[in-house]
């Protein structure tokens, strides 16, 4: 029997691959475009933040690229996966993870609509565009990868506002609907939902530190001694995105924790009731 030094170097996981990542200049797209290119492989940020995605860019060199785009816009969508094809070639994984969060009144008396309108034009109008142009780059070859970002509040109720909740929801429903056509073109459709993972976005959202927001998430978390990271999240869309899934689709890869697994106020309600 050979020994621990006799094992194969794990092989990079995206070598050769082509990435669009939408909301990769900050957050999980940014790790995640790093995390890629760390696999091997060439990713176009698309993202509104030009500043901060091409500094993201010029970080990772040759292998990574910009494109401003609005993904409400169908044209700015349209445009980066043309982008990404021209500039290297194909298109083989479509990340959908540009999001943002949205009105802080929870109450649905209160709600604006303007609020429902403008969260479901990135969080899911986004996706639905981004899913429908990689389809069309991926079906003439096909084979493709398409993940989006949904959340923990796909879940669990009152983690976030209605607008919020709803987006989610329905994005792990674009991603079974769209995994059950797209199929037969050889290309798999996929989404992860994260728990909730400091980032720019929500941290200055809830005018908080990451350390604040940390230790609000871990005092209502299932799994305890465990911080989850953006870092983590990159790693759940690496698995999708890579060969080692090559047999998966339509899944919403849970990435909480246990957290949605039962409601945290009835533990213990009914421990030693009928004893």
């Amino acid at each position: 029997m050979g020994s621990v030094s006799d094992l194969p170097v794990v092989a990079r996981k995206l070598e050769g691959k082509v990435a669009v990542i939408t909301g990769g200049a900050s957050g999980i797209g940014e790790c995640t475009a790093r995390l890629f290119c760390r696999h091997g492989a060439k990713v176009v940020i698309a993202d509104v933040q030009d500043e901060l995605g091409n500094a993201v860019c010029a970080d990772l060199g040759s292998a990574a690229a910009f494109v401003h785009c609005d993904v409400t816009d169908e044209d700015d969508i349209s445009k980066a996966v043309d982008y990404a094809v021209e500039k290297f070639g194909k298109l083989d994984i479509m990340f959908n993870n540009a999001g943002i969060t949205d009105s802080k009144k929870k109450s649905i008396v209160e709600y604006p609509k303007s609020d429902l309108e403008k969260v479901l034009g990135v969080n899911l109008v986004g996706p639905f565009l981004g899913t429908k142009h990689a389809a069309r780059a991926m079906i003439p070859a096909g084979r493709g990868c398409i993940i989006s970002t949904s959340s923990a509040a796909a879940l669990s109720t009152g983690l976030a506002s209605h607008g919020y909740t709803c987006s989610k929801h329905a994005v792990v429903g674009l991603t079974k609907s769209a995994a059950s056509e797209l199929g037969r073109f050889g290309i798999r459709v996929n989404c992860v939902s994260p728990h909730g993972v400091s980032t720019p976005l929500v941290t200055g959202f809830l005018n908080l530190t990451d350390e604040e927001f940390e230790g609000l998430v871990a005092s209502v978390s299932n799994l305890k001694g465990v911080i989850l990271k953006a870092e983590d999240i990159a790693n759940a869309v690496l698995y999708l995105a890579s060969d080692d899934a090559k047999y998966v689709s339509g899944l919403n890869l849970v990435v909480d924790g246990g957290f949605s697994l039962g409601n945290p106020s009835l533990q213990g309600t009914f421990m030693g009731v009928g004893t």
